[in-house]
């Protein structure tokens, strides 16, 4: 039941940004050129995302549990570090790039084409790379002291 209700809003989502123009780099890259031919659509695209997520966090604050049954998890971390402030620019700088962000590229992955599947390539390397990353820094030693 869970999995049908996730594809099923995974399917909304998809739609949604294909019904915006999102899944369009060339709109979304539009929307970046802010002193040549700007597209302000996609700031209206993010108001409207927030004007049905700020509610909805609000209320699944007031919740213990989701409609579903499984408990909430929120985040509770308020810091910033390296890592986030790392993975936010790469991702800024293959946003301004190409037009393309995750959402965005799967809702695409339907057109088959050879872009779209570097995309992927690329964004699933750097998930792996990441993953590698955080093993060996919890697996190394925290005191300062080295191996030698």
């Amino acid at each position: 039941m869970r999995s049908a209700v996730a594809a099923l809003w995974g399917m909304v989502f998809g739609v949604g940004l294909a019904i915006s123009g999102m899944t369009n780099p060339a709109k979304v890259l539009a929307f970046l050129d802010v002193f040549g031919s700007w597209d302000p659509t996609l700031a209206f695209v993010m108001g409207a995302g927030l004007a049905v997520s700020g509610p909805a966090f609000a209320y699944a604050r007031r919740r213990e549990r989701a409609w579903l049954g499984d408990a909430f998890a929120l985040p509770t971390r308020q810091d910033l570090d390296a890592s986030l402030l790392g993975g936010a620019a790469l991702f800024g700088i293959g946003w301004g790039l190409v037009g393309l962000c995750p959402g965005p590229t799967l809702a695409n992955l339907a057109r088959g084409s050879t872009e779209i599947l570097l995309f992927i390539a690329a964004m699933l390397a750097g998930v792996a790379i990441d993953h590698g990353r955080a093993r060996w820094a919890r697996a190394s030693p925290s005191d300062g002291s080295s191996c030698t």
